[in-house]
């Protein structure tokens, strides 16, 4: 009764079940490490949210990632003519691009600072000049993403990213492997910058995904069970009885 079950038709159905299965079984445990690897990044920006900000000049930068995020002072001058703009940023439904100026630090080197957003239709303002006291947040190097275009060759005054190798290689003082993002100035910067916002520290819907994957992956299986038992049981029908 049940060799029909090893036709070809049958074992083609029977392998884009299975397919089916292993694919989604994938996708949620993808959906899965996507969502660990959120609650530790989370976890990250927490535990460091916490200590008491450092001042820049004392940070070894050997290792960006491990400063990432942690609260930081910067004294200094800014550099207006090593100033580049970070295309490609929206921020309150409006489209615009973040203002990043070099600030010299009195050790020799230099840090960039994220001094906020501000939407196409305004003009960066300029950075504040003398000496200037910069609160805010360390972040490492922007990685390209899929798809995003290259930079350009030669000495850029915008990028797409800001990517500090890049950027340190036309600043002419030592660059600082990491960038902070401006929460506050001493004197004030232009009003009209926008400081940037951090992450939104949620889990964002990995976990719904992955049940949702799980879900399908069941729906496959007893789809498959009744179409084999729905097969069984019309040709059992269809037998001649004795």
């Amino acid at each position: 009764m049940y060799r029909f079950l090893l036709r070809p038709r049958w074992i083609g159905f029977h392998l884009l079940c299975l397919a089916g299965i292993i694919g989604m079984a994938f996708l949620s445990a993808w959906q899965f490490d996507r969502l660990h690897q959120r609650q530790d990044f989370n976890a990250d920006v927490r535990s460091r949210s916490t200590l008491e900000p450092v001042d820049v000049r004392t940070l070894d930068d050997a290792d960006p990632s491990a400063l990432a995020w942690r609260a930081a002072t910067a004294t200094g001058t800014y550099l207006p003519d090593e100033q580049i703009l970070i295309l490609n940023r929206s921020q309150g439904g409006r489209a615009g691009l973040n203002v990043v100026t070099p600030l010299l630090l009195d050790d020799g080197r230099a840090i960039a600072i994220n001094r906020g957003f501000a939407a196409l239709d305004q003009t960066p303002p300029p950075a504040p000049s003398g000496t200037v006291t910069v609160g805010g947040i360390l972040r490492g190097s922007e990685q390209r993403r899929s798809g995003q275009a290259r930079e350009a060759d030669g000495e850029l005054a915008e990028m797409f990213r800001l990517d500090l190798d890049r950027l340190g290689a036309q600043v002419e003082p030592e660059l600082l492997s990491v960038a902070l993002l401006a929460q506050a100035s001493a004197p004030a910067d232009d009003p009209t910058l926008q400081s940037v916002p951090l992450p939104e520290l949620s889990e964002g819907s990995h976990l719904s995904y992955a049940i949702q994957w799980i879900i399908f992956a069941v729906c496959v299986a007893v789809g498959w069970v009744l179409a084999v038992r729905r097969s069984i049981r019309t040709r059992a029908r269809s037998q001649p009885s004795a």
